[in-house]
């Protein structure tokens, strides 16, 4: 599977890409990561991506000329076209069933804003699809597009140890989280680990971690003050 991450700050990813699974991804080949930086195709002495917004307002907007040239450039490069995903705030949630679509591409293109976001006009050019990671706002898109790259490469084969830890995952049933994990030691600061656990048990065990993930997929009660 193949990701091109554009961003304006391409070094935020420098460190992520050499740690732990994703690492191991990339060394073997189950996935492509490619940064671009977005003042690549700017033009001018100053390579400027960003102006103020029209109508006025605080901040600055990405100019759609430079993210629309990068993204067109690049494109091409290769034979499957794949989805652009815009990282946005006002984007559709990015929950466990739209990370199960977003594998089934073989290619996503992310773009990460920055400032006040994107000029509208990149979204309709492209036919991107506004993403976001939850309701609060970062600082940009670099971010919320490494959530996006880690959730997808877990499905990719290969990628995780054991296929089966994607089957009992919290969210992997819509609202439905997973149960709480013990290990050693037995007993830790006074808590000790369930005895069902301990039983040897395999259907009790089961029938235990079925009660406790329901347990926990309820809804919060709140609390009614009198």
């Amino acid at each position: 599977m193949r990701f091109d991450v554009f961003t304006l700050f391409p070094e935020i990813f420098s460190g992520y890409l050499t740690q732990s699974l994703l690492k191991l991804a990339l060394d073997r080949r189950l996935v492509e990561i490619h940064l671009w930086d977005f003042r690549d195709w700017a033009e001018g002495k100053h390579q400027q991506v960003d102006d103020r917004p029209y109508g006025g307002g605080p901040g600055m907007v990405l100019m759609p000329g430079p993210i629309t040239a990068a993204v067109e450039a690049i494109r091409p490069q290769h034979p499957e076209p794949g989805e652009v995903l815009l990282l946005s705030p006002a984007g559709e949630r990015l929950t466990q069933p739209l990370v199960r679509e977003l594998h089934s591409k073989k290619r996503l293109l992310l773009l990460c804003g920055r400032y006040e976001g994107f000029d509208e006009r990149v979204r309709l050019a492209l036919d991107a699809r506004p993403i976001s990671v939850g309701d609060f706002v970062c600082n940009g898109g670099e971010v919320p597009a490494m959530t996006v790259i880690d959730t997808v490469v877990r499905y990719v084969p290969g990628v995780l140890g054991d296929e089966d830890s994607l089957a009992e995952e919290s969210h992997n049933d819509p609202g439905r989280l997973e149960y709480p994990q013990y290990t050693r030691p037995r007993e830790f600061r006074g808590m000790p680990v369930p005895d069902i656990l301990l039983s040897g048990d395999h259907a009790a065990v089961a029938r235990w971690r079925a009660e406790q993930s329901e347990l926990r997929s309820r809804p919060p009660q709140r609390k009614v003050e009198p």
